[in-house]
Formats: structure tokens, sequence, C-alpha cells
């Protein structure tokens, strides 16, 4: 049976707290029912704590709700929350729930969704969310991360671009003037520069001895949702929204597998999967070393905190970084981004559901999700936000947040983990220089067929 490790426990009834540990209640007030919401978030120390501490902070509000609707139940409040890898954390919530013990609450990524709700281990929730005002201020386009099969299935608890970095000292030595700096994610914006001249500036800076053979251009070291983003600039799509398949797009993923190809042996920009993220990939991309790189906005505060805050932290960033959406593919095009929101779930075992979503609503305002948003600089989930004093005060999340209007997602589908690694697996050999482009699409489609037969749509 799963135990419940639990990091803070907050305990309130009838209006009294009691904080610090877990505690027994030894008789709750007459006529009360005590009901327990646990909690399970995945979060990055310290910046992304108020994932959980937010659901602490909002029990009195629901206690209040509930009390002013003359219901007999009060609330207490259960969340743990570490860091734990992705994988360990579906694990551990298939194993709990198995055992019975699943948290009413679920943090997680929405990419998680459909296999869950194909695993009944989630319940949709478009029956409940009209009972709270609060999901209305919600930024529309938000709601379609968390829809599988035409349901919704959690509520979105933040949201963050991928932008393009670039290092502005290392543009000045290219010869770029400021004027051209600072024009740079406007032009991209409107599909003047593109990612092929990305990898041009970059290939004249390695060229030039600038930047190191390389090192002109970066993406993540390992599999993950970054490159999707790719994908889609070469006009590829991961679903069907008519049978919610997987979908797989030969002329796209040509393309793709082209352009990493280029990036790796043609212009030899590129040399970056498998180095460690904390020893290398964030002191080299926040120590100058690299000119052009993908990265969150949330690791803008990594940086800030952890790399250069001798250097004056996030006012040394601002002098020396620019950042602009993924470029278009071609000129005219559409530059995107890709938005990796996690949503809070709440479990089909939860014998509460509705106070389970009372607690969600309550942190679904601008105060509590500001509050996340600027100590982990994650963009903010609702409408109201943008013009919320506390963040407009912070600068990155008010100059990152119209990317959100060129976002793009992750499939809900359970078969994405399958689909990401063999079309991962082959971009790994095309930058070894292992596998031809041509070659790459062949090996990601068998692939593919192959593990997934009639489950994804080759185009």
């Amino acid at each position: 049976m799963k135990k419940w490790l639990f990091l803070v426990t907050l305990l309130i009834i009838a209006g009294v707290i009691f904080a610090g540990g877990q505690k027994e209640v030894e008789k709750a007030p007459a006529g009360v029912e005590l009901v327990t919401i646990k909690a399970r978030c995945r979060a990055k120390p310290p910046m992304e704590d108020w994932r959980g501490n937010n659901i602490l902070m909002a029990v009195p509000e629901v206690n209040a709700l509930l009390e002013a609707k003359g219901d007999n139940r009060r609330l207490q409040a259960e969340v743990v929350q570490d860091n734990m890898g992705w994988g360990d954390l579906v694990t551990e919530f298939v194993l709990a729930t198995d055992a019975g013990e699943a948290p009413d609450i679920w943090l997680t990524g929405h990419e998680f969704i459909g296999a869950q709700a194909e695993g009944g281990r989630i319940m949709p929730l478009d029956d409940m969310i009209g009972d709270y005002p609060e999901f209305a201020n919600l930024i529309d386009n938000l709601w379609d991360c968390v829809k599988y099969k035409g349901k919704i299935w959690g509520i979105p608890q933040d949201a963050e671009a991928r932008p393009i970095y670039w290092n502005k000292p290392l543009l000045r030595k290219l010869g770029w003037s400021d004027v051209k700096i600072e024009a740079l994610p406007e032009n991209i914006r409107k599909g003047e520069f593109t990612l092929y001249d990305m990898l041009d500036t970059a290939k004249e800076a390695v060229d030039k001895g600038i930047v190191k053979k390389g090192m002109g251009f970066w993406h993540r070291p390992k599999n993950g949702p970054d490159f999707t983003a790719f994908y889609y600039a070469f006009g590829g799509e991961t679903i069907d929204p008519k049978t919610g398949k997987m979908v797989f797009d030969r002329e796209a993923f040509k393309k793709y597998y082209q352009f990493f190809w280029d990036a790796s042996q043609t212009y030899k920009v590129t040399e970056v999967l498998g180095v460690g993220w904390g020893d290398t990939w964030h002191p080299s991309v926040s120590g100058g070393k690299v000119l052009f790189f993908l990265g969150g906005t949330w690791q803008w505060a990594e940086w800030a905190e952890l790399f250069v805050k001798d250097l004056g932290g996030e006012a040394f960033l601002f002098e020396n970084f620019g950042f602009g959406l993924v470029p278009a593919a071609e000129k005219g095009g559409r530059p995107n981004t890709l938005t990796h929101p996690l949503a809070y779930l709440i479990s089909s075992q939860s014998k509460n559901p509705d106070i389970a979503l009372a607690l969600l609503a309550k942190i679904t305002t601008d105060e509590a999700n500001t509050r996340h948003a600027i100590n982990s600089t994650h963009l903010g989930i609702l409408k109201s936000q943008a013009d919320y004093e506390p963040y407009k005060k912070s600068r990155i999340l008010s100059e990152t947040l119209y990317m959100l209007d060129y976002t793009t997602y992750l499939p809900n589908n359970p078969n994405w983990g399958p689909y990401s690694t063999i079309t991962y697996e082959a971009l790994a050999a095309v930058e070894a220089g292992e596998l031809t482009p041509e070659k790459a699409l062949a090996f990601a489609e068998d692939g593919l067929k192959r593990e997934l037969g009639d489950k994804v749509i080759i185009r």
C-alpha cells in the first residue's frame, strides 16, 4: 500500500487552523463532516512551490463557501509535492489508484490525460465546471490542452512559452546593431526571420570563431516536448481531430529531419544531445557560450537565481539576452511556440469531487496564480492577469504573454509516449550523422507502424 509522506498539512475545521505536521482530529464539531482532500503535485522547489501551497492557502475560502451554502462539510487539505520524474509520477498515480489510495487531486502534465481517462482513473469535469465562476476567466484556448474526446478532464494550472533566446553581445560581435537586435522579436513574429535565417546566422558565428563549433544553436539535450514545435513549424500535425488518432505527416517530418541534419551536419552549429542540464546546458547558455537556444520561460527564473545571480540576476539577463517565438519555416510563415501546461486532474476515486473542484476554483484567481507565475516565470492562465498590477510588474511575463496567441500543445493521446520516443530516436540518429533525413523518415514510419499499427495515421 502506498504511504503518503506529506510535506505540509493544513487542517481547518470550523475556522480553527492546525499547521505544521499531519495531525489526527479526535472529534469533529457537532454537525460537521470532515472531508480530507489529498493533493499530489509535481513541483521544482523553490520556484514552483505555489502549485501545492496555493491549495493550502485556499482552504479557509472553501470552508467559508461551504458554510455560506449551509453545507455541513468542512475541508482539510493534505499536500505532497516534489520534483519526481514524469514517468515515476505516472507510475505512482497508477499504483495508488490500483491500491484504492489515489489522491483526490493530481497535478501533472496535460499530455497524460488521454491515458488516464482511458484507464478510468480520472473523471470528466464538464458537468461541474459551470458551478464555479472562476473558471470562466481562464484564457479560452487553454481549455484545449485538457480536452480529450470532446470532454474536459482537468483545470490548467499554469502556462508557459518556449521561446528562442539569443545572446545580444554575440550578435553585436557579428556586426548587428542594437536596433537590429531589438527588432528581431517582431521580425520573427511577422515571419521575416526564419528557422534557416537562424541557422545562417549561427553558421556565421561559428565560421568567424565567435562561438565554438556546435554552439550556434542549441535545443534541449534529450527527448521532450520542445521538438514538437519544430514539427509544427514545418506544417505537421500530431492528432486527427475527427478520430483522435495520432498523425505522422511524412512531408512535415522529412523537412523536420532535414532541418536538424542541416543544423548538425551541414551548418555544424548544433551539438548538444547528451549533455547534462546542470553541469553543461544551463551554464553554457546563460554563460554566453551559445548564440541561439530554445528554452522555457520558466527557465528565466532558474538562470536568474541559480546561474547569474552574482552578475545581477534578471537585470543581467535582460541586458544580455533577447527572446522571440520559434521562427517560421519559410518567409511569411507563421511562427509558433509550444505550451506544456500542467493541469489539476481529479481522481475517479474521489468521494468529494465537488469540494476538490471548489478548492481548484479558489486557486484559479489572479492573486493565487500570479504568486506562482512570478515565482516560477510561468505565464498567466487568466484573461484578467494581463491587467493585474502584480503580474504587470514582471517584465518577462508581460513581454512573453503574447506568445500564447501563437501556442501549440502536445496531443492528449495515450500513444504519445511511443510516438515521441520513436520520432526522437530518428532525430538523435540524424544529429549523430547515423541516419540521413530520408532514412530517418523511414525509420520513424516503420517504428510507428510496428508499435502503433492502425492507431496512427500515416499521411
